[in-house]
């Protein structure tokens, strides 16, 4: 492609791709796609982006095709590869300039040019590092800040290859550059301290952005950039400096305001600091030991102490914490049992952490977390009032709850209890002494200091199993608490049933579920919206409990059964409607067959509650769940769910429909048991079996469920289920068999040999079957190999025999009046099976399967009859002479057990 008259045409092109005609831009696209392997496309391109004087537009769509090209053409081995001298001029031309005056392009350009390095630098592109060095130094602000987000994104990417050569050659980059990175960043660093008081927003902001981004690269060349970094003076200075750049930056906040982009470039800095240490903690644990006692002093300072007032935020304070987390649990830092299994650098680490965490520190830091951090903010409480379902849905963790300061301190709370328990456990005691009794409903703060020393109690309960009379507490304190019914106590009321949640499973004593039951039904009664949806998470947790018995929880399950259904119609959330569908499957499940006299309103919502959710797939999943314990529950009622049910399997399980991607596990299991429970056959069941020839060719993880399916049809109606699909069937399952691997496909060639290898493994492998059912089915199956004049299957007549006389033993019993054998194992067609009362009563498929077993040769055939008629027909077919002469290869004792057998044939 001619750059000088391709330009014109490659610019119109572009311009056209910008349009929103579609008939327009279709066109345009094409052709881009056409020149994409077209030599010389990628030098028009780079010359139209770096033209600032066109459209941005066309410019940005330029550097995407760019970039695109990147990606599938610039490897030597691609297909369409562009040619060695076109990307030694593209790379010449990608950084003879760091002049992009829009941000968003010079993001684009110093991205695509960390895309070309992991290819070619250093090797191809040795050139690279070197010009950027040079080009962060200019004194041009704009040339200054595109080279330096240029080597951040070149770093970045370097850093991330894994390949041992890779990492050595980031290894040696990182040891040539890390003096001048950190001289840089120092520089920028300082250069942001003394314009900070100018008040000048644009000159701080200018400055902060190149701090922030040299500070990005340092945190690349010092996380990735050494085997040993412990052994590197620059590496350890950098780390040590940065609490002392942390303290100078948290001043700053001070002076700059809390609502400007400055303010935001400020945090984010700060924040990137403590990644800094994350990381190499994280990386390096024994390389930070020589950081643990400033780290751990630092973070306790301004965490839980009055240091950090008015300079502090919540994402510094998050940080913090999981910085004194990953100190506490990193298991490099904990010695062996034997502490002179333990490697000297653990002993060293474990011995600055004791020295550290001393009984005032420990006790002031679990104050501090329980009586401010624990507490319910303002902000938090307004959120309960205005939004109750999107406060449950952060209190038990949404989108953002992973980021925000409540989970965090929650978790560090934990950690720290669960590793110095004997030390905590005292002053955790000590705050629950103080609480005893109600509390006055006029003293907000009073109320929020129980609730969060209860959060402290729940959280810590399985470390206070010694400790704590849960039973009694739960009588005295607990049980007259959740009897308050006023506004105020909402809160306690609330935590109080949660906290009995995370003791269901702990210590509660069984006789005490009554109680709790009763406490349950009242509190989904209960005026507010956030105690009924944490009464129902705690009924799940009880329900789920393995102590759990039916019999305690019945005289409950109609209230029970039926608040939850009104709290399921209430609920507009789509996350708190999944979380109550649960609950509701729990319950189902539980109880099962007992549920059926309660399910009429549940079923005649749902149908409406799938289609209100046709664009959440997530709560169509838990329609299905609910679906599942339903029909388990319903048993051959659930026949009458049919013209909502079968819809939904049909649905779900087509794979042509985009919401299979969401819903095919949880169908299948739907449509299975159905099945299991169906009564008897109908069309509309038998004609969604359509939808399981594309999912054998699916051959995925739920081939298994399929083959469950299919036998459930076979056992639901064989005849008329094979006359529809039987074709089809063995054409998939034929498919299926193509996958079967080369060798595998060779030995079923050997059929010569095969027939004689299996019957003497067979007969060798017996003994390892040990279910008598097992052993008389194979002793008729290699029975029904006679009579035969094969010669591999006479060579082995010894061993049919064998396992035969075998079968015997394990199958007849004498009749003690006359003296005969008869087979145990013939079952009459009359016999109905005995269910004890701890049984589960059978589905409709287990009816089936009986009904089939009665049909079962191990149940029908008389092995002893059945010997006898083969041994005839052999001898009928070889004559008296030849039939003797097999029998001699018998051993005779043998013999005369086979005989003894069929006395009276």
């Amino acid at each position: 492609m001619d750059l000088n008259s391709a330009s014109t045409v490659v610019l119109q092109v572009l311009t056209q791709a910008t349009s929103q005609d579609t008939a327009v831009l279709k066109p345009a696209e094409e052709q881009l796609k056409q020149w994409e392997t077209q030599p010389g496309f990628y030098s028009v391109l780079l010359n139209i982006f770096t033209n600032h004087t066109l459209d941005i537009n066309v410019r940005w769509l330029a550097v995407l095709y760019f970039k695109h090209g990147i990606d599938r053409y610039w490897r030597r081995v691609a297909p369409h590869a562009l040619s060695e001298e076109e990307k030694t001029t593209l790379r010449a031309g990608l950084i003879t300039n760091f002049n992009e005056p829009i941000n968003q392009i010079a993001t684009q350009i110093a991205v695509l040019i960390a895309k070309v390095a992991r290819l070619d630098c250093p090797r191809q592109w040795p050139e690279l590092i070197p010009t950027l060095i040079e080009s962060v130094k200019v004194q041009d602000d704009l040339r200054q800040h595109r080279a330096l987000l240029t080597f951040y994104h070149v770093t970045k990417t370097l850093a991330s290859k894994r390949l041992a050569a890779d990492r050595k050659l980031f290894y040696d980059l990182a040891s040539g550059i890390y003096n001048f990175a950190c001289s840089l960043w120092n520089h920028h660093t300082d250069t942001f301290l003394q314009q900070v008081s100018s008040g000048n927003e644009a000159v701080i902001l200018s400055s902060l952005e190149r701090t922030l981004l040299s500070l990005k690269v340092l945190r690349k060349l010092t996380v990735n950039g050494f085997v040993e970094p412990h052994k590197n003076m620059e590496v350890m200075g950098f780390l040590h400096g940065i609490f002392e750049r942390l303290k100078q930056f948290l001043e700053c906040s001070r002076s700059i305001g809390t609502d400007n982009v400055c303010r935001d470039r400020l945090e984010k800095t700060i924040i990137l600091f403590t990644k800094v240490l994350l990381d190499f903690l994280d990386q390096h644990p024994f390389s930070f030991t020589p950081l643990i006692q400033r780290s751990l002093e630092f973070s306790v300072s301004y965490v839980f102490t009055e240091v950090g007032e008015g300079v502090t935020f919540e994402r510094f304070i998050v940080q913090c914490m999981n910085l004194i987390k990953m100190i506490v649990k990193n298991y490099a830092y904990k010695p062996s049992k034997n502490f002179e299994d333990s490697s000297p650098e653990t002993l060293e680490a474990h011995k600055i952490k004791m020295a550290f965490f001393t009984y005032p520190t420990l006790t002031e830091i679990c104050r501090r977390l329980v009586s401010h951090y624990f507490l319910l903010t303002e902000e938090e409480l307004t959120m309960w009032e205005e939004d109750p379902e999107g406060f449950t849905v952060e209190e038990t963790g949404g989108d953002s709850w992973k980021y925000s300061l409540r989970p965090c301190t929650e978790v560090l709370f934990i950690d720290i209890f669960h590793e110095y328990n004997q030390t905590l456990t005292p002053v955790l005691l000590e705050m629950m002494q103080t609480l005893q009794g109600p509390t006055n409903v006029e003293d907000m703060n009073a109320l929020l200091i129980k609730d969060a020393v209860y959060n402290a109690v729940g959280l810590a309960a399985y470390e206070l199993f010694d400790s704590v009379d849960f039973d009694q507490w739960f009588k005295n304190q607990l049980l007259p608490e959740l009897q308050v019914i006023h506004n105020r106590y909402k809160p306690l009321r609330r935590r109080v049933i949660w906290l009995i949640g995370q003791w269901i499973s702990v210590k509660f004593k069984s006789d005490l579920r009554p109680m709790l039951y009763e406490a349950i039904c009242n509190l989904l009664q209960d005026q507010d919206l956030v105690v009924r949806i944490e009464t129902a998470t705690t009924l799940k947790l009880t329900v789920d409990d393995f102590e759990f018995r039916t019999d305690q929880f019945l005289p409950y399950l109609e209230t029970m059964f039926t608040l939850l259904f009104q709290l399921l119609q209430q609920v507009t959330e789509c996350d708190t409607k999944m979380h109550v569908l649960h609950v509701l499957s729990c319950v189902i499940e539980r109880v099962n067959m007992q549920i059926r006299p309660y399910v009429g309103c549940l079923v005649q919502y749902l149908p409406l509650l799938w289609k209100q959710s046709e664009e959440h797939n997530m709560l169509r999943c838990a329609i299905l769940t609910t679906l599942i314990h339903l029909v388990q529950g319903l048993g051959a009622d659930s026949k009458n769910l049919y013209p909502f049910l079968l819809p939904v399997i049909q649905l779900s399980t087509d794979v042509s429909q985009p919401p299979h991607v969401y819903l095919l596990e949880d169908g299948l299991e739907l449509w299975l048991v159905t099945l299991e429970n169906s009564p008897c056959i109908t069309p509309e069941l038998l004609r969604i079996f359509q939808n399981m020839s594309p999912l054998l060719e699916l051959s995925s993880e739920n081939l298994r469920t399929c083959f469950k399916i299919i036998n459930g049809y076979i056992f639901l109606s064989s005849t008329e289920f094979l006359q529809t699909y039987a074709v089809g069937l063995c054409q998939s399952f034929c498919e299926l068999l193509k996958e079967i691997t080369t060798e595998g496909q060779v030995q079923v060639l050997k059929m010569d040999q095969l027939l004689g290898n299996m019957i003497e493994m067979w007969v060798d492998r017996m003994d390892n079957i040990t279910q008598p059912e097992r052993r008389k089915l194979s002793a008729l199956a290699l029975l029904s190999l006679l009579p035969s004049d094969n010669s591999v299957i006479q060579d082995k007549f010894c061993g049919i025999i064998n396992i035969s006389v075998e079968g015997l033993h394990d199958v007849m019993t004498e009749d003690p009046e006359t003296g005969t054998y008869k087979d145990c194992m013939l079952m009459s067609h009359l016999e109905e099976p005995k269910v004890t009362e701890d049984e589960e009563p059978p589905t409709e498929q287990d009816k089936r399967k009986k009904m089939l077993a009665l049909k079962d040769p191990v149940h029908m055939v008389s092995l002893q009859q059945f010997i006898y008629e083969k041994l005839k027909a052999q001898q009928e077919m070889l004559g008296e002479q030849g039939f003797q002469s097999l029998m001699e290869t018998v051993d005779t004792e043998i013999v005369t057990q086979l005989q003894e057998f069929l006395q009276g044939f």
